[in-house]
């Protein structure tokens, strides 16, 4: 895998406090990323129709327009990694925030380290190559999962996932009826950096089970080994049914620009 390079990325920074702003400029600038900036909402739409930037590093507390409403705008024209800025982590804040669309969120205060491993880790997942064919995986006459399409078929409909859904879900069925901790879940999914971040595996295993489960209250194919992480259930497949490597992610295409934006062992069980 080729080693990731910020050189010549854009990044815009939406945060009404100047010295905030400066001081993610700055730190932005010696990695070798360029950086575009807005000071609310509305003049952060105006940047990303003109600037069209790789990542948008987006606060969530502005005047006017806050962070949740100008993400909902950006999400209405564009596909582009957004990241939210929240104030001590607040959870609600972090939900509502990835409910509606960002890739990830970082909260105040935070060190330019952390910052730029964030950044880039959003930036990697974003740039994965195109997806070149795969199988399709027959769990059962409830529940098939096409790998080329990125989509899954449950009791006979389409139920299109999001890119980091669809990679969580690939990961536990590839190992069906071993427990995956949080840990691993998380380092295959999200990235190494991400190993602490065990409420992003509870948010997204909700979004699975909301969309496959016929009851997700009493789940029957993502399992909950208490303490410890998910385990998919065992199922026996067809000859189209064994795994392929997962095709690199895709996001959806944004309407901007074109953008394309761990070979897994036995996991454990939550």
């Amino acid at each position: 895998m080729e080693k990731f390079s910020p050189k010549g990325k854009l990044v815009l920074v939406v945060d009404d406090e100047p010295r905030m702003v400066e001081f993610i400029r700055m730190n932005l600038e010696l990695e070798g990323y360029r950086v575009s900036t807005a000071g609310n909402g509305r003049e952060a739409l105006k940047r990303l129709r003109e600037d069209l930037p790789d990542l948008v590093l987006l606060d969530v507390m502005m005047p006017e327009m806050d962070g949740f409403e100008t993400l909902q705008e950006i999400r209405r024209i564009s596909a582009v990694p957004v990241m939210m800025v929240t104030v001590r982590g607040d959870k609600p804040d972090l939900i509502r925030g990835l409910e509606l669309g960002a890739d990830d969120y970082i909260p105040k205060p935070f060190s330019p380290r952390e910052l730029l491993a964030r950044i880039k880790a959003v930036l990697r997942r974003a740039e994965m190559p195109v997806p070149v064919g795969g199988k399709r995986i027959v769990v059962d006459e409830n529940l098939t999962i096409d790998l080329a399409k990125r989509e899954v078929l449950v009791r006979g409909k389409v139920v299109k996932l999001r890119p980091t859904e669809f990679r969580l879900l690939y990961h536990l069925v590839q190992n069906a009826g071993w427990v995956m901790t949080h840990e691993m879940l998380l380092s295959k999914v999200w990235g190494a950096e991400y190993r602490d971040e065990t409420q992003y595996v509870r948010l997204y295993i909700t979004y699975l089970r909301q969309k496959i489960e016929e009851d997700p209250s009493h789940p029957q194919y993502i399992l909950t080994e208490r303490g410890v992480g998910y385990r998919f259930k065992e199922f026996q497949g067809g000859a189209d049914s064994e795994p392929a490597p997962l095709p690199p992610e895709k996001p959806d295409p944004p309407r901007l620009r074109e953008r394309s934006a761990l070979n897994p062992g036995p996991g454990s069980r939550e």
